[in-house]
């Protein structure tokens, strides 16, 4: 009898159930009808009364404003790189330009860029975060950023396009003050400023040079 076969008596106990369901459904089915049934058909009905015991993955939802939907992540990043970069150029373009006008002063007083600037780098920065952010920049056993971890972190657009407003934030800060203290102190600061846009801590040392230079210059012999 086949409930006496070395095959059958291998499967489980629900197998053998639905196998057997299968076996009465076929023997009451006509012969012609029989004959339409395929391999395929037979194993799914076998295996249709063990789908219930596959736990279904969990449904995740949509992130809060994250427009994935309509913008992607590289898209995003690059829009924000490309933005950022555009609004800080006119308050540079001005100080380097006309640095003794009445609306270049009152353009490197107003915060509205550094609101923007950082806002827009909040949003990326919430963006790029994930539960292995904080693991990554404190891998070490002292909790002390590694090199090895910020590479990792950095091969993401969204993490470099927000580190890059970041940067861009901060040079415009310290060339504001640049250009205050220049101002103050009737110093040049237009090679100073310039050097701020892409590097700042040379920039910096130049004005503090210049400072040094001028006072020097001025002082009677």
């Amino acid at each position: 009898m086949a409930a006496s076969s070395p095959s059958a008596l291998a499967l489980s106990p629900t197998t053998r159930v639905a196998g057997s369901s299968v076996l009465l459904a076929l023997r009451r089915t006509p012969a012609t009808r029989l004959a339409a049934v395929s391999s395929g058909q037979l194993r799914a009905c076998s295996w249709g009364a063990l789908r219930h015991l596959r736990p279904e993955p969990p449904r995740s939802r949509a992130p809060l404003l994250r427009p994935r939907a309509w913008l992607s992540t590289s898209q995003i990043a690059s829009s924000a790189f490309t933005l950022g970069t555009v609004a800080v150029l006119p308050f540079y373009t001005l100080m380097i330009a006309a640095p003794n006008a009445n609306i270049t002063k009152r353009a490197v007083e107003s915060t509205a860029p550094y609101v923007a600037l950082g806002l827009l780098y909040a949003y990326l920065l919430y963006l790029s975060w994930t539960p292995d952010t904080i693991r990554a920049m404190f891998a070490s056993k002292y909790w002390l950023p590694e090199l090895p971890g910020i590479v990792r972190m950095f091969a993401s657009e969204m993490t470099v396009a927000s580190a890059w407003i970041h940067l861009l934030a901060v040079d415009l800060f310290a060339a504001r003050q640049v250009y205050q203290d220049g101002i103050k102190n009737n110093i040049e600061t237009r090679h100073s400023v310039s050097l701020c846009l892409l590097f700042c801590p040379i920039g910096i040392a130049a004005h503090a040079l210049t400072k040094v230079l001028a006072g020097s210059t001025g002082r009677p012999h």
